[in-house]
């Protein structure tokens, strides 16, 4: 995959990026209303409702992928799919992955240790068949729903906001509209807005560091499935992911987030902050290798002619007469010889 630039070189690139994102951005929104659409058909007619989630996160997965792939055909160079959807094929994508889930799974457990080492957590296990259905078809939900969002917000729009704002403004921007998509979820408080904010900051930077979506994606999923799978709490406000275990909580707001989960306690808000600087650092690497442009040595190239001003000084030089040899002779003649000196 080509380096991504992020700097147009002229105002009428980055005017074209700002008409791609917004028009992506319109393209995101009708798609979900139509994916959702399309899910409640197929569950009211299959008699599936359970999987309604997991259809509406494929089919509006599908419609961004190609509304995507089509706006980057028309305004510019033909890419693959994946490129399109900011999950380019290298050797290093399943580590990204498996490092955002553990860095994902590890900010949440960091999260919720205080609520459970003061008593806020009442937890209810239910082990039956049924509800370890559930557990798998809710796994994979929130396996292929945090895919969707990633490639909807930062994949090819916050690629084309980059090109136009610059990475600083665009990652801003980004994380305030994650973070208001957000304000209209069940219990939601200015809180859990703010909390969404620094989630999407966080989500961005490892998106920066990576230049690709498989880091995001696998934080994105396993910040998801621990809270709502793993811990049974509410995901966003919603509750429909606990199965085997269901946990309620109690006690003041601020630790527990109240109804709309962790993600609306100011303690996850300093969990995020923590997380962004471990992000930084476990990508290192990453950003050595996918994100620094190789220094270019100056020079003139062989192919192209020299500056004007080179070539008069060189025609200059070369018109003036060559300085006259000046030969130094010995001091004393050449005819006499060491013989001559012992003799005399």
């Amino acid at each position: 995959m080509p380096a991504f630039d992020p700097k147009p070189t002229v105002r009428f690139d980055r005017t074209l990026q700002l008409a791609l994102f917004v028009t992506s951005a319109a393209w995101f929104f009708c798609s979900s209303a139509l994916a959702g659409r399309a899910a409640q058909g197929f569950a009211d007619h299959l008699g599936m409702h359970a999987a309604k989630p997991l259809l509406s996160a494929l089919f509006l997965l599908f419609l961004l992928v190609v509304g995507f792939s089509m706006l980057q055909s028309i305004a510019g160079p033909r890419s693959s799919w994946r490129e399109v959807a900011g999950l380019p094929q290298r050797a290093t994508a399943a580590r990204e992955w498996g490092i955002g889930a553990a860095l994902g799974w590890g900010l949440v457990v960091l999260a919720v240790l205080p609520l459970a080492i003061s008593g806020a957590m009442y937890v209810n296990v239910w082990p039956q068949p049924r509800a370890f259905e559930l557990l798998v078809l809710n796994v994979v939900t929130l396996g292929v729903a945090a895919l969707t969002e990633e490639v909807a917000f930062r994949g090819y729009p916050y690629r084309r906001l980059i090109q136009s704002i610059g990475p600083a403004k665009a990652t801003i921007l980004l994380s305030l509209l994650f973070g208001l998509g957000h304000a209209l979820n069940p219990y939601a408080t200015w809180t859990s807005v703010m909390v969404t904010v620094l989630a999407g900051l966080l989500l961005s930077i490892g998106w920066l560091r990576t230049h690709g979506l498989w880091l995001p994606w696998g934080l994105h999923f396993a910040w998801n499935a621990s809270i709502g799978v793993l811990f049974g709490l509410p995901i966003s406000g919603t509750e429909n992911f606990s199965s085997v275990v269901q946990t309620r909580t109690f006690g003041y707001l601020w630790l527990t987030g109240g109804d709309y989960g962790p993600e609306g306690a100011v303690l996850t808000a300093v969990v995020l902050i923590i997380g962004i600087g471990l992000l930084v650092r476990v990508t290192r690497d990453f950003a050595w290798e996918y994100t620094f442009r190789p220094i270019v040595a100056a020079g003139y190239p062989t192919e192209v002619a020299p500056p004007a001003a080179h070539s008069a000084m060189e025609q200059q030089q070369s018109a003036q007469a060559a300085p006259a040899l000046v030969q130094i002779l010995p001091s004393t003649p050449q005819s006499r010889s060491a013989t001559d000196e012992s003799e005399s």
